[in-house]
């Protein structure tokens, strides 16, 4: 199975690391510095500052720590809750349920709505239970956006909406890892508490960076939080970050990525950037339907713009398209997690990406396909999304009209 010829770049359709655009490669490719200059804060200010662009808020502290989006998990635990403190969680996915787990580590109390694989938020479930909570002992209710393992999409602004009915004081903690600089993302308008996010994803940067978003509401919890932190200490860093400096060694290559990454985004505009990614996935999504194939998320209106997790057929393992998509034909797909292994083949359509690499992908995937025995017709998916592109041009011709 292993190519000897591994000629040509290898596509990379993962939901995460994500392609990186050249100007930010470059920009990585700097000298090491003085992170504790006078003119450090030159650099990262800015770039905390432009990042509250980003999440979409005014008055929001932004951290950023040297790690993935499971330190900003857990930077949202330990400086915000104590041990048995109660909280809301749901899991229907790899990594809504990883913070499920980490919560109940730190010994937290944990309202666990278990979900099927497929679906999101359960929201009506959240009502009830908040509902039932007359004394507010529920102390933080929790969502991801984006559930990168089924390529589920929910809606966070209805959650807020339960809580503001209810009147109820949890705070609103959101993973918004694989959704953040992608998807249409509001902090202050959806009444988020607490957002992680990661560099690896929307940003196009090489994993590294965990970016956390915390409403100055949140930042009251500090002073009744009795779990345990220090390199992740919320209050060390306030007192560093205030002059663009950091309590410890922080990943100064990283920022100049960000620094690139931020401006291209800035370059090609919020709105666009949505519209763009939403773009790209309806052709995904016209491709898999083309093959006779389904997604994991059970309705449009949990669809993913960032990634596809597409279900094969029971006699097949999608490990070995996995396999025969990198080795014969090098392209990298992402894999099925947990539950969902063997089973579900994911597409990653999300960070620097454009129509002819979404097309890149759908024809590889259907070629490994084939050559694992499934009944899949060379170009229907291809040809489907080529058709939809065209569809939306034409769209986008008479709505300028």
């Amino acid at each position: 199975m292993h190519s000897s010829n591994r000629r040509g770049y290898t596509g990379l359709f993962i939901p995460g690391p994500t392609n990186i655009p050249e100007s930010v490669r470059q920009a990585l490719n700097v000298p090491m510095q003085d992170m504790r200059a006078p003119d450090f804060g030159e650099l990262t200010l800015p770039l905390m500052a432009d990042l509250k662009k980003i999440l979409k808020t005014q008055s929001a502290e932004i951290f950023i720590f040297p790690g993935s989006g499971t330190a900003g998990w857990e930077s949202c635990l330990s400086n915000l809750f104590s041990t048995g403190d109660r909280v809301l969680m749901s899991s229907f996915g790899q990594f809504s349920m990883l913070w499920v787990d980490m919560a109940q580590r730190f010994g937290l109390a944990v309202d666990h709505c278990q979900v099927e694989w497929g679906e999101g938020v359960p929201h009506d479930h959240y009502r009830t239970i908040l509902e039932q909570d007359k004394e507010h002992r529920i102390r933080g209710v929790f969502a991801c956006h984006n559930e990168t393992a089924t390529g589920v999409v929910s809606n966070i602004r209805r959650i807020r909406e339960i809580l503001d009915d209810l009147g109820h004081p949890a705070l609103l903690c959101v993973d918004g890892v694989s959704s953040v600089g992608s998807l249409e993302f509001e902090m202050d308008d959806w009444g988020i508490d607490v957002v992680v996010t990661g560099s690896q994803k929307g940003f196009m940067l090489p994993t590294g960076l965990a970016i956390v978003g915390v409403s100055q509401r949140a930042l009251e919890r500090r002073s009744t939080a009795n779990l345990p932190r220090t390199f992740l200490s919320f209050d060390d860093m306030l007192k560093a970050n205030a002059t663009g400096h950091f309590p410890y060694t922080p990943a100064t290559t990283l920022f100049h990525g960000l620094r690139a990454s931020l401006d291209f985004l800035f370059e090609e505009g919020l709105d666009n950037v949505v519209a763009r990614h939403a773009r790209l996935a309806c052709a995904v999504r016209a491709g898999v339907h083309a093959w006779g194939l389904t997604l994991c998320a059970r309705q449009p209106a949990l669809y993913s713009d960032t990634v596809s997790a597409i279900v094969v057929p029971e006699n097949t393992d999608s490990s070995e398209i996995l396999n025969t998509a990198y080795y014969r034909y090098n392209l990298s797909l992402g894999a099925g997690l947990s539950r969902l292994a063997g089973k579900v083949f994911r597409i990653g359509h999300l960070g620097n990406l454009n129509e002819i690499m979404v097309l890149q992908a759908l024809a590889g995937s259907e070629l490994a396909m084939r050559a694992c025995g499934m009944n899949i017709e060379l170009g229907s998916g291809v040809a489907a999304a080529q058709a939809q592109f065209i569809h939306d041009d034409e769209q986008a011709i008479v709505k300028a009209a």
